[in-house]
Order: C-alpha cells, then structure tokens, then sequence
C-alpha cells in the first residue's frame, strides 16, 4: 500500500510542484549524479572522493546521496528529479551531458541549488564548474613527446566536445615542442566509460606503433592494455591509477574536487550561495600532477615540474603563439593567448595533428 509520502510525491512529480524544504534542524542534503560507477579508478572516483570529503568535513550536518552510472540525457532529468523530490538542498551532476537535464528540472526546483560540472549553462539557482585539464595535459604531453622512440603517441578520446579537443590540442602542442618528429594517432571511443572498447582503442594504437598512450576517458583498462603490450607508457586519467606505478603509468593528471565541494556546501549552509561559473586550474590544486615515477628520466621530470611550476604562477600559458590552425591558418600570433572564450569553445585541431574531427 502506498503512503501519503509517497502519493503526494507522485502528484508532485506529475504536475512539476516543489515539495515543502525540510525542517530546519535537519541535516543538509547533499546529492551526486555520477556517469560511470564510483569505482571506475578514474573521473567518478575522484568526484566521490570529493562527496565523502564532504562527509567527513561535516559529519552529522550533511546528509549525501548518489546516484551512479546514470546515462546522459533523460535519464537524467528523471533521476535528478527523483533526488529533488528527495529532499535534496543541493545537487552536483558530475558529466558535460547532464547540461540540459540540470537547466530542466532547476526550473521546476528553484529552492534547489545544482552545480553542473564542465557545462556552459547557468541560471539563478544552477552554478558551473570545472577544471583546466588542458594544463595537465601539457605536462603530460611534455614527458611524452620526450619519451617516445618511436615518435608515435596514442590518445584514446571519449567525445568531441571543447573539453576533449582542447585536450588533445594541448598534449600535442607540447609533444611537438619537446619532439618535432611527434606523431599523434587519435582514436574516438564515443564513450566515457566502458573498459572493452577503452582496451581494444589502446590496443590498435599500439599495434599502429604507438608507444605513449594518453586518454580522455574513464577506466584503467588503456593502462592494463599498455601493461600488456610491455615497452608502452602512459598516465593516470582524472585519478591517480597508482596500482599502475612506476610503469606504464609514469604519471597522472588528478582532479581535486574536495576543496570545491566542501566550499560549495558551506556556502549553502551559511546562506551565502551564488550562481557562478568557476574554471580552476594547476594554481589553484583543482587539477593536480600525480608523481612523475623514476621510470621518467630525470632531466625530463624536472622539465615536467619546471613546466607545471611555470603555469601555476602564470608564467607560461600553454596555448601560446605563434600557433596555426589545422589548416595552416594563424590562430595564435607570437607571444600572443589564447582567451577563455575561444577555448571552452574549441573545435578545430592545431596545425600538425592529422584526421578530422567527428560531428
């Protein structure tokens, strides 16, 4: 038999009303919409590393809930409504697809605070979020370009958004500057995570002669296949993916989302919350190097931490001209850099990198 809860749920659902807030001296609830599962050693694992950071911080104060491997689109709209209706006072939704689900069902919700990770779209209640991988990549695209005998570096990319592009674009930049004879090979797995198809990517690059595997995607199955393979490297994907230390996972880029979290909830609690669009990169420790491992030559691990060293304190920028476009168009005169507007909305290639890029 169904209760009065959950009836009056239901009516709410179906004519989009907002349920009464909780009472004051309940907990605050704190929710979490995952892409993959929480022990994909990557992208989810550290965005749930950050949820139980929050937990720890706050102890009985705050309540958190999750949902995890939640695909991108209407589904989630049905799940991040089911989680407001829940009671939920604030609820991050962790993948770029969850944009317009969020905006959706923040509509219907505007006693709600959501905060979307790696999206564009704001609204009173709805912040943004995310994390300069690029700069990351750089570093990781520095020790690769070094690295490689034979000048063939692989990159695994999920889907071509801005995020991914601007990803490759950075390594390659790099690669390219440490090594001139670099050659990128990208292959679109046209998924964040799914281990099989990570696997079988990895695994043509290197039969293609890759012998540096970067990836834009979830799981530890790119290094499993590098491991495999034997005289291949390559780095940790959003988590550290130590179990691979101190080879092929020679380094990695981590994402450091507790401090944000943490912040992001008091700010609820104090009543201080605000719409906001937030970008942070290597200065300010939302993205970390993970330790550059003694199978890195030495020379090349200090340059990789005088380069991270040099972004941090704005120094260097790495997209910095003189670049081209792919077709050999100026993008970038010398000396000059790239703003945030013409990155978050990358979709061209550099001059260098071959093969074109999905729609």
């Amino acid at each position: 038999m169904k209760t009065l809860t959950t009836l009056l749920a239901g009516a709410a659902l179906a004519a989009g009303l907002v349920l009464p807030a909780a009472a004051q001296d309940d907990p605050l609830k704190v929710g979490f919409v995952y892409v993959g599962p929480v022990g994909d050693g990557g992208w989810t694992y550290e965005h749930n590393q950050g949820r139980l950071a929050v937990e720890a911080h706050f102890s009985d104060t705050v309540e958190t809930v999750y949902q995890e491997s939640v695909p991108e689109g209407a589904d989630a709209e049905r799940v991040l409504t089911q989680m407001a209706l829940s009671g939920a006072d604030l609820i991050f939704t962790t993948s770029f697809g969850y944009m317009d689900p969020t905006i959706n069902v923040a509509q219907r919700f505007p006693d709600v605070k959501f905060e979307h990770a790696t999206g564009y779209k704001t609204a009173d209640n709805v912040a943004t979020y995310s994390a300069r991988f690029y700069e990351g990549r750089t570093v990781q695209g520095h020790i690769a370009g070094k690295m490689t005998e034979s000048n063939i570096i692989g990159y695994i990319g999920s889907y071509p958004i801005p995020e991914v592009i601007r990803g490759i674009n950075a390594a390659f930049i790099a690669a390219r500057k440490a090594n001139p004879d670099v050659e990128f090979r990208v292959v679109w797995a046209n998924t964040w995570f799914d281990p099989a198809k990570e696997a079988d990517a990895a695994t043509a690059l290197i039969e293609q002669g890759a012998d540096v595997i970067l990836q834009h995607t979830d799981s530890t199955a790119p290094l499993a296949a590098a491991e495999k393979a034997g005289g291949v490297i390559g780095f940790g994907q959003a988590s550290d993916m130590a179990e691979y230390k101190p080879s092929p996972r020679v380094s990695s880029i981590i994402d450091n989302w507790s401090p944000y979290y943490i912040d992001r909830v008091q700010a609820v609690m104090d009543g201080t919350w605000e719409s906001h669009q937030v970008w942070q990169g290597i200065r300010e420790g939302m993205v970390q190097i993970g330790e550059i491992t003694d199978a890195v030559p030495e020379d090349v691990a200090n340059e990789a931490r005088a380069l991270m060293d040099a972004i941090a304190s704005g120094d260097y920028h790495p997209f910095t001209g003189p670049i081209n476009r792919q077709d050999g168009s100026v993008w970038l005169a010398e000396g000059e850099t790239a703003d945030d507007g013409t990155l978050l909305g990358m979709d061209f290639y550099v001059e260098g990198l071959t093969g074109t890029i999905p729609n």
